[in-house]
């Protein structure tokens, strides 16, 4: 396992890091089997942990903070905030009201006293950001959190945020979570060029796409226990034509993966960690048996004319479907 700083945070984090969505009953909810997922990512020196109150409504946090009862010292712990936790408008978005009160109850369901790491699970129109940076400074303050991050923010947001919070003198936004894989290339046009001129880190999530770059979506007939057949309206796999545009692309990777001796998850993974402006990768397991493949690529570099060939498949900074980009 590999190991770098979260931008100018002090914290350090593995670069595979494992995201916990399919905690609970939207993917996995075995209490025991995702405990297994979680001690075999410490076992492999994993040490980043991200997860956020809306994964099943709290569930995930749960099973995560239990799972790590004894041991939360060895891990950077991450959640987010914002997303809609009930039909209630007042328990979603970005107040302040609203973040101290999400804080705390992510605490309590972590089994934490602390955060290494709160995010802005997506920007919050309706509150005004100096609001919003404000009511996480205090949670900095407090002692309650470390560092504080951003997901899925454009970098009109993130120069507001950041601009903002030194104006205000206040906690900066250390890191951001944008979508990036072989498959969703955007991010290299603004945001991660923006994160490593700020030193700013970068968690990237779906790095294998939701699945596309496992290669288990290269037929029509889908395994019952698939994310595409579980949620049959997610992403594209609606879309017939995107669905073919993507299987000949994943069909061009896999030669390209082979021709390097690599899986091509291995692929995958090695070429998001390959760009130097990405501190961490987060993948999402549902089973145990999902894991150690993932975890085969945490020491896979990439030489330059393995990504030049993926440059030659899908060109920088195009996302094959702009649904993907979050």
């Amino acid at each position: 396992m590999q190991y770098r700083q979260l931008g100018d945070s002090g914290i350090e984090v593995s670069t595979l890091g494992l995201g916990t969505m399919m905690f609970g009953r939207w993917g996995n909810p075995d209490e025991d089997s995702c405990k297994q997922i979680v001690d075999r990512s410490l076992a492999a020196g994993v040490t980043l942990f991200d997860t956020a109150d809306i994964y099943d409504f709290g569930v995930s946090e749960e099973f995560l903070g239990r799972a790590l009862v004894g041991r939360r010292d060895r891990v950077v712990l991450a959640t987010k905030v914002g997303n809609a936790m009930s039909d209630d408008p007042r328990e979603r978005g970005l107040s302040a009201r609203w973040i101290r009160r999400s804080c705390d109850a992510s605490l309590r369901r972590l089994r934490t006293d602390h955060l290494d790491l709160y995010q802005m699970h997506r920007p919050d129109p309706d509150t005004p950001i100096d609001e919003t940076l404000e009511a996480f400074d205090g949670l900095v303050r407090s002692g309650k959190v470390r560092a504080v991050g951003t997901s899925t923010f454009s970098v009109a947001q993130l120069d507001e945020a950041r601009s903002r919070a030194d104006q205000l003198g206040v906690a900066v936004p250390r890191s951001e979570q944008p979508p990036y894989s072989m498959l969703v290339r955007k991010a290299e046009t603004e945001v991660l060029p923006w994160c490593l001129q700020h030193d700013v880190g970068t968690l990237v999530w779906a790095p294998l796409n939701g699945g596309w770059l496992t290669g288990k979506y290269q037929s029509e007939s889908v395994d019952d226990s698939a994310r595409a057949a579980r949620e049959p309206d997610h992403f594209d796999h609606r879309d017939q034509a995107m669905r073919a545009r993507k299987r000949d692309l994943v069909d061009q990777l896999t030669q390209v993966a082979s021709g390097a001796g690599l899986t091509l998850i291995q692929l995958a993974l090695g070429f998001v960690i390959s760009n130097p402006a990405v501190t961490a990768a987060l993948i999402g397991p549902r089973t145990p048996e999902q894991l150690d493949p993932l975890l085969a690529a945490a020491d896979v570099t990439l030489p330059a004319d393995v990504l030049s060939a993926v440059d030659q498949i899908v060109p920088p900074g195009l996302t094959v479907n702009p649904a993907d980009d979050g």
